[in-house]
């Protein structure tokens, strides 16, 4: 396939797009982040009143949502490069050990 099929022509540097650790990270922390905000939301003022009038799943799904985001920015204004010529396989021959 061509580059137009949306794939690196062999031999071109790509970007590491899904495959790039940050994406994931961000992709949890955001997901969980998600979750405590809408149990933050919907809990009702006994869960408030466990921590001392603060509602502190909303605080932290909150924190988790602004974390993830600089995460998904981070990744996506300096992108890891990939280099075609890179050994990723691990066929390469190695030198013996000492």
């Amino acid at each position: 396939m061509g580059s137009s099929g949306g794939e690196a022509p062999a031999g071109e540097r790509h970007a590491a797009g899904a495959y790039d650790v940050r994406n994931v990270i961000a992709a949890l922390i955001g997901f969980y982040g998600v979750v405590l905000v809408v149990v933050g939301l919907v809990d009702g003022a006994e869960a408030e009143a466990k921590t001392g009038g603060v509602d502190a799943n909303l605080w932290a799904g909150a924190g988790m949502l602004l974390f993830a985001a600089a995460f998904a920015l981070w990744s996506r204004l300096r992108p890891v490069v990939v280099d075609p010529g890179a050994d990723v396989t691990g066929d390469e021959e190695r030198p013996p050990a000492p």
